[in-house]
């Protein structure tokens, strides 16, 4: 390892930050101590430096998470599917049949992770106490931690529904399975916990801008290695059907940039047209009826969303997103589901995925949407491929560079919760305008000259906080705020306006979970998405009726049978077994 970073940081310091910028799970190792060995724990957390080797390595077993997430939030919905090679596994998935022997729906992996979480913090309550740290590292950390047990504690109600809740390290972790010592909240109830404790929490930024975690090297910026605790709050509050908090959540991490940061910071903003350097679906200046100029790397437009570096364009679209490295551990488990050239190719998209793309229309009137069957996906050997995981291993051309990426949490799904909260607390205008073409298009009176017209009192909502934008942009006076650039989420991707018909709140919210399939897929959120708009709604076929036309167009002969099944709401959550 010869990665330098020039500080005044200790010896130790510059270790474990090296290591954190090449692989965070080459740390985990440092959390396999026996919760009762007192001499490894003293030994384990001295001083800051320890504390943050902790959160590391969590952060190493943390992502050890990442294929099960994408697989059970995918496969189980309506937009992946099985190819040939598949093994039996995840047909079951597939099909709502699991077996106990089931290697992917297993819990124990995701108590693992809780387990060195209870582990650290109840640590770092000794280390407070003792001293050894101060009160702000010591809430910038706990916080942290925290916020990564509550995220996982989320992914376990929605998958499995009724969960024990555990908030202390177990001398044994098969403990977990005993109902008798630990009795399993239902999963409303589990939300409850959740909101209530992460609320509770003192620290909700990712670390100040001084923490010794926070560095910039090697294109790293360990920023965004660490989960946005205003994110969760935001989905926490949004399964609650705590409206107004989600937006305020969500809200605040939309207002991340200023005039005097970066405008352009999570505003999903409108395409370059001139020189194609943005994250959009764009073509080539005055060729836009070509379809052949469309472009398509991974340094332009929407495509480089996946396969870009990690520079200034990246930064603002991304805020979660774990690196693999192909020198350390973990392994890129990525490369083996999707690649058909250096994987085993277990997944693909779904032909119900590949309609959806296919129903929509361009502004350029193309009769397809570009983001699906030009970028999430591509033909290879004739079979559809899942293109977003694997666009840095096929750039690299070799078998032994398996670099990749987690994908957690980008400005796209923070304007979709928050469009989807919104319309809920009955701001329908502003729920549709982030999903379209943005506050300034749907905030400009018709027939308004830019050139001409006064911008002073038009362009904005006028509401409060966590509905107060301006997109001001005007000559007369000369103007411009800080919402100005943003162009929606349809409108980056060249598309024509997903219309309201019928009742506005839940034609919007059809409109929203549609563009999440679009936009999201295989992101890891479809079937948390179908869940949660199901439970609120009280209606199972919202998700039901969305598996069987999946298993329906593969000609799956029990998919209306499958579909009976899932009309009942019992039989989405997985058996709690290992």
């Amino acid at each position: 390892m010869t990665t330098t970073i020039r500080t005044r940081k200790s010896t130790k310091a510059m270790l474990w930050v090296s290591v954190l910028l090449l692989s965070l799970g080459s740390c985990e190792q440092y959390l396999d101590v026996d919760p009762q060995d007192k001499v490894a724990e003293e030994q384990m957390y001295r001083n800051v430096y320890d504390a943050d080797a902790a959160v590391i390595g969590i952060y190493g077993k943390f992502m050890g998470l990442a294929k099960k997430y994408v697989i059970l939030n995918e496969m189980r919905a309506d937009l992946m599917t099985t190819t040939n090679n598949s093994d039996p596994y995840l047909k079951e998935l597939s099909e709502q049949n699991v077996s106990a022997e089931n290697p992917y729906v297993s819990p124990k992996d995701f108590y693992l992770v809780i387990q060195n979480c209870n582990d650290a913090l109840k640590n770092f309550d000794i280390m407070v106490a003792q001293k050894k740290f101060t009160q702000s590292q010591y809430e910038q950390r706990y916080a942290d931690v925290a916020c990564i047990r509550s995220w996982i504690y989320l992914q376990l109600g929605i998958q499995y529904g009724t969960v024990p809740y555990i908030t202390e390290p177990l001398a044994n972790i098969e403990d977990v399975k005993n109902i008798n010592k630990f009795p399993r909240l239902s999963f409303n109830e589990l939300l409850d916990e959740l909101v209530t404790f992460t609320e509770g929490l003192t620290y909700k930024k990712i670390y100040d801008s001084g923490s010794s975690l926070l560095v910039t090297v090697d294109g790293y910026n360990t920023e965004k290695f660490f989960i946005n605790k205003e994110c969760l709050l935001g989905d926490l509050q949004l399964w609650k059907g705590n409206y107004l908090q989600a937006a305020t959540h969500y809200k605040n991490v939309m207002e991340t940039g200023t005039p005097r940061n970066d405008v352009d910071m999570y505003r999903i903003k409108y395409a370059e047209v001139v020189t194609n350097n943005d994250l959009a679906v764009g073509y080539l200046r005055y060729y836009e009826q070509d379809a052949t100029t469309l472009v398509d790397n991974n340094t332009q437009g929407w495509r480089s969303i996946f396969g870009r570096d990690r520079d200034v364009l990246w930064n603002t679209e991304w805020i979660w997103s774990l690196p693999f490295d192909s020198d350390f551990a973990p392994k890129n488990p990525f490369i083996e589901i999707f690649s058909k050239t250096g994987g085993k190719y277990l997944a693909k998209p779904s032909k119900r995925a590949i309609d959806l793309w296919q129903s929509n229309t361009q502004s350029n009137g193309f009769p397809y949407d570009a983001r699906g069957q030009k970028f999430t996906y591509k033909m290879v050997g004739g079979e559809p491929v899942i293109m977003k995981y694997i666009y840095k291993y096929e750039a690299a051309a070799n078998t032994f560079k398996t670099d990749g990426d987690w994908f957690l949490y980008r400005a796209a799904k923070l304007h979709l919760r928050y469009a989807e909260a919104a319309n809920r607390d009955n701001q329908h205008k502003i729920a549709d305008a982030l999903l379209n073409f943005g506050i300034q298009e749907a905030y400009t009176p018709a027939g308004y000259n830019n050139s001409t017209g006064d911008a002073t009192d038009i362009k904005q909502t006028k509401l409060p906080f966590p509905y107060d934008f301006d997109a001001r942009q005007g000559d007369f006076p000369s103007f411009r705020a800080i919402w100005h650039r943003g162009g929606g989420i349809r409108g980056r991707a060249r598309l024509q306006r997903a219309e309201i018909v019928g009742d506005p709140l839940i034609s919007i919210e059809n409109n929203i979970i549609n563009e999440a399939a679009l936009e999201l897929a295989y992101e890891g959120n479809r079937w948390e998405d179908l869940v949660r708009i199901s439970l609120r709604r009280n209606d199972p076929a919202f998700l039901a009726d969305k598996v069987y036309e999946k298993l329906s167009k593969e000609g799956n002969a029990n998919a209306a049978e499958i579909r009976s099944k899932l009309m009942n709401v019992n039989n989405w959550y997985l058996p709690f077994t290992w």
